[in-house]
């Protein structure tokens, strides 16, 4: 009879600890993203696509939402017709990892421990696709596929995401 008496006098009297503050990170049942404008998103594919035919490239042009779902493609009338979906997965590839595609090149290289990304479906491990973030927000990605090269296909995509700078950075 003591011993259970001691035991609960003991345990009572130790510090509730982590119990008696709840949870260290709670959550808040809704959550507030930021998310380019259907209007934004097709300026930009815009300003990529004018940006190529500046330099004589003729390419397709997409820009996905932060969660890798299309907003916009263009495909210029020469550009070749798998272009839009190569940008497309350009971009997803860009907002899956947040990462430039360019970098991911790199990173993907076999032998290397990311190697695998390669393989995954609907990933597109080449130059062009480029994250777009404002207000310190990833707001989505924009892919272009059919300069030659990966180098050229982010220059535009660069010049896109310049051209609507002013209206990220909120």
């Amino acid at each position: 009879m003591i011993r259970p008496l001691l035991a609960a006098l003991l345990v009572s009297s130790l510090p509730a600890g982590p119990l008696a503050l709840g949870p260290a990170h709670a959550q808040g049942a809704v959550v507030t993203t930021k998310t380019m404008s259907p209007e934004t998103a097709l300026d930009l594919a815009r300003a990529a696509l004018e940006a190529c035919r500046q330099r004589g490239f003729q390419v397709a042009v997409a820009v996905v939402d932060r969660s890798g779902l299309t907003q916009v493609v263009l495909r210029d009338r020469f550009a070749g017709p798998h272009t839009p979906q190569t940008a497309i997965g350009k971009a997803w590839t860009a907002v899956s990892f947040r990462t430039d595609t360019t970098e991911l090149v790199g990173a993907t290289q076999p032998g290397t421990p990311q190697a695998g990304v390669r393989a995954l479906p609907g990933a597109v491990v080449l130059g062009g696709g480029l994250m777009v973030e404002g207000g310190g927000a990833l707001l989505g990605a924009v892919g272009v596929s059919g300069a030659p090269g990966g180098e050229a296909d982010d220059a535009c995509a660069r010049a896109g995401i310049e051209a609507v700078r002013d209206r990220l950075d909120f």
